[in-house]
């Protein structure tokens, strides 16, 4: 009986090709199931298969070659599904022509529709145009033209169109779709939109799955409260996350963060800056520098370690500071600087070190904490804690305190200048020590409690040495000039005495607790970095002058983008029967099947439909 039935589809699809019968009949008689091959089966042959059509047209007066199709057309074709309210089919071509609510759907993996469409079955080819709407679980694409290589699983546009994907949307002149790595690739004018920022770019890798963007080449991405800079780099759109490479910079209100790499959190506002690290404030005058940063701008933050340095302008002089780990913190006016271990500074006239420093901005104060050393000319002043006052308006030294253990030591230049290389040294020293600075210039001294000096004293000339003033006292006042001892004034029960240099022996020459470190003298601003920092310095910039004489070339994908699916797995969708748009599983109404009327079920048979009345023409 089957056979029988098979025969007779035959015979009358035969009759109405070869008689040209202009009158279209519906097809009313599908072959029986235990004929057919599954659709999937189907589908993996070379040629079109035709599914079902309400009317099919063999006239080939209208379209030579061609069959017409009509009404609720699908085609089949390795793994497609496509269809369409009219369709010509050139069955000898292998190619199909379909007008009126065109949809193609691939698996769950892409869905378009458009007013046209035309597909090549030989070529493994689709173009689609008219209000084409191409969209995928994780994106849509509008524009009106595409066209789509299922053999390379590519499809792409050259006019203008809309990506949309989560909260991003791409516009862009031309695009490219890989549909096997959900990854669309832009090489013109392209402009992705979120509503915390703005990204233009001439060169986009943009995966649809985790939102993540690789950009080559100048490019601009501009939020709210800042702008970034880059030329090659990554973007995750979800996290709002970036990792920029070549020629990249951060820029805030006032700062601009540059780096060889950067790393920015927009959600928490915070940067961090690898190798050739430069953080410029150009309210403030500030520019900080070094080989690694941190900065929180929510908490107005800036750390930097590996050869940091902070440099400051003071009155057209600038100041510069290190330590192995240097803090910025506070807002303009506010600023709180901090260097840990190690911490040197030095100024045209005026240069020093100890363990740590810590300088107050908004009072003017800087503290040198632990073995604190300064030298002022030829001057080195010592004490437990050294306090260093500017004027807050004029951001000029005012003074300076030393608290506990005061000591100021001076070499003899009159003597040196005779004798090179046996040095002698003038020394005062106190409980604490209160200066006067004058045009950023040491001027006056007071030295309080429990005081003590040794002093070479000159006639007018300077030629003749007129003794050496030794004596002790509770106050002592020192006059400088151009950096210079000019005269030591002992005041409140002075007891000196001055001797001639022979009648004075070697041993008594230094007062207790006498320590000349002028081998740790700071003389130029590379002074400011230790041995091991400066090795640190020229290995860095040899490695990163070696990578930048290499051709610059597009960044790789991430190990993060390539596993996104694998590492977030979506609930599995479907295809709505109804629309052909994709939907989740779990959204499909789970119906018990329903006995359909004139059906009558047969032990180990498939339940088939009767074949329907033919509509009278």
């Amino acid at each position: 009986m089957k056979k029988i039935i098979l025969l007779a589809i035959l015979s009358i699809f035969s009759h109405f090709i070869m008689t040209g019968q202009t009158t279209p009949r519906r097809l009313t008689v599908p072959p029986p199931r235990s004929q057919q091959q599954p659709a999937q089966q189907q589908s993996q042959g070379k040629k079109i298969i035709l599914e079902h059509a309400d009317y099919i047209n063999g006239d080939q007066t209208e379209v030579p070659g061609a069959v017409i199709l009509t009404g609720n057309v699908r085609l089949l074709h390795n793994g497609a599904v496509i269809t369409s309210n009219k369709a010509y089919y050139f069955e000898k071509e292998n190619y199909a022509k379909m007008f009126g609510n065109v949809r193609m759907n691939q698996g769950d993996t892409l869905h378009m529709n458009s007013k046209y469409a035309e597909y090549n079955g030989e070529k493994n080819f689709a173009f689609a145009s008219g209000a084409v709407n191409m969209s995928s679980t994780e994106m849509r694409l509008v524009t009106d033209t595409v066209y789509f290589d299922r053999n390379i699983q590519q499809a792409y546009y050259r006019t203008y169109g809309t990506i949309t994907n989560d909260k991003n949307v791409l516009k862009s002149k031309s695009g490219r779709y890989f549909i096997a790595q959900k990854k669309y690739e832009f090489r013109t004018a392209v402009t992705l939109t979120n509503p915390e920022y703005v990204m233009k770019t001439n060169s986009l890798d943009y995966y649809t799955s985790g939102g993540h963007a690789y950009v080559f080449g100048p490019t601009t991405i501009t939020g709210k409260n800042n702008f970034i800079y880059t030329e090659k780099g990554f973007y995750d759109t979800k996290q709002n996350l970036a990792r920029l490479l070549t020629n990249s910079y951060i820029k805030y209100d006032t700062q601009i963060i540059k780096g060889d790499s950067l790393y920015y959190d927009r959600k928490r506002e915070f940067s961090s800056a690898t190798n050739n690290v430069r953080v410029t404030d150009t309210v403030n005058k500030f520019i900080g520098r070094g080989h690694y940063a941190e900065v929180y701008k929510l908490k107005d933050s800036i750390m930097m370690t590996r050869h940091a340095e902070v440099v400051t302008l003071v009155e057209q002089d600038s100041l510069y500071l290190h330590a192995k780990r240097m803090v910025i913190t506070g807002k303009e006016g506010h600023r709180i600087v901090r260097g840990y271990n190690n911490a040197r500074f030095y100024k045209t006239d005026m240069s020093g070190k100890c363990d740590s420093i810590h300088s107050d901005e908004a009072k003017g104060l800087t503290q040198l904490i632990k073995r604190p050393v300064v030298w002022n000319g030829d001057s080195q002043i010592t004490g437990e804690k050294i306090h260093l006052i500017s004027n807050a308006k004029t951001e000029q030294l005012d003074s300076i305190k030393v608290l506990t253990n005061a000591f100021i030591i001076q070499i003899d230049t009159i003597w040196s200048n005779v004798h090179p290389g046996r040095p002698r040294y003038n020394q005062v020293k106190g409980v604490n020590l209160y200066g006067k600075f004058k045009d950023n210039k040491l001027y006056e001294v007071d030295l309080i409690k429990n005081t003590e000096k040794i002093y070479y004293m000159y006639d007018d000339s300077n030629n003749g040495l007129i003794g050496i003033d030794k004596g002790v006292s509770s106050k002592i006042q020192l006059e400088i000039e151009d950096n210079q001892i000019v005269s030591v004034t002992s005041m409140v029960k002075p007891a000196s005495e001055s001797y001639p240099e022979t009648e004075f022996p070697e041993n008594a020459r230094k007062l207790k607790g006498f320590e000349w470190r002028g081998d740790e003298r700071i003389r130029t601003k590379d002074d400011i970095f230790p041995e091991e920092e400066k090795k640190l310095h020229e290995q860095i910039l040899l490695k990163s002058g070696k990578l930048k004489k290499k051709e610059d070339t597009p960044m790789l994908p991430l190990k993060e983008t390539l596993d996104y699916d694998k590492d977030h797995p979506k609930p599995k969708q479907v295809l709505n029967e109804e629309t052909s748009e994709p939907m989740l599983e779990s959204d499909v109404k789970k119906e018990e099947p329903k006995p359909q009327e004139g059906l009558k079920p047969q032990a180990g048979a498939t339940l088939q439909a009767a074949p329907p009345t033919p509509k009278k023409q």
